[in-house]
């Protein structure tokens, strides 16, 4: 049995190697990305396809590469959007309701989302925290309640369901509305979190440069200029930030 998952392993990570060559990846980063997986195979025990997914689809989330089109018509219905993580599941499921249906995660983070024009159906999302080790126990876990895994990003995993199985035919939309006027939905969080970090960063360089100019001339006289020139830069950042917030919450209310 151990011999052939080796053999198993082995296949995963030649056809692997093999597409990350072909994507343009250098010999020396595929050698260090195989080692990194083969060193989380080793810990966890499971199956490469199982932990990582399909061979090709884990080189296309490596390197950035698009995702084969299933066709022009797949093309002109397909909505490239995304969320910050602290109301991601929120915006999936508002979409949902629309009639939205997650397809994957492209290479960019962005949800590839399509709606049937013919029978458009309800669908809703739920995100989990999955390691690699881990992904196997979630996804036993969640099947038999109808979920499915419908992307990954870094170490979140992202499932979905129809609504039919709870609403029935009630699930099926009549008269969905149009599609979304833009693709980046970022929440009030999202800013008061960067804002938090760029003040939380200003603040512990302060006394290093500090430290680091006394020790350099015995004065701090001479970082002042830098002082100021990052406190600038900070409250410069937040300028554009509070004024995308504002205008997002003004768009949001026209919808």
């Amino acid at each position: 049995m151990s011999g052939r998952a080796d053999e198993t392993t082995d296949g995963y990570f030649d056809e692997l190697a093999a597409v990350l060559a072909e994507a343009g990846m250098p010999a020396d980063r595929i050698g260090a990305t195989l080692d990194d997986l083969a060193g989380y195979l080793a810990e966890s025990g499971g199956d490469p396809e199982e932990e990582f997914g399909p061979a090709a689809e884990l080189a296309r989330e490596l390197t950035g590469a698009p995702a084969p089109s299933a066709g022009p018509a797949a093309d002109a219905r397909a909505w490239h959007w995304t969320a910050d993580l602290f109301h991601d599941v929120k915006m999936l499921n508002e979409y949902g309701a629309q009639g939205w249906e997650v397809d994957g995660v492209d290479g960019k983070g962005l949800f590839v989302s399509a709606r049937d024009p013919e029978h458009p159906q309800q669908w809703e999302y739920r995100r989990e925290l999955v390691s690699p080790g881990r992904r196997r126990s979630v996804l036993g876990l969640l099947a038999p309640d109808g979920w499915e895994p419908c992307g990954r990003w870094v170490c979140f995993e992202y499932f979905k369901r129809p609504r039919a199985a709870s609403l029935g035919p009630a699930a099926e939309l009549t008269a969905p509305p149009g599609a979304p006027g833009r693709n980046i939905f970022l929440s009030p969080k999202f800013y008061a979190f960067v804002s938090a970090v760029l003040v939380l960063t200003a603040a512990a360089l302060v006394p290093l440069l500090r430290s680091v100019g006394a020790e350099l001339d015995g004065s701090d006289d001479s970082l002042d200029t830098v002082l100021g020139l990052l406190t600038g830069g900070a409250v410069g950042a937040l300028v554009p930030m509070t004024v995308l917030w504002l205008a997002a919450r003004r768009r949001g209310r026209r919808r």
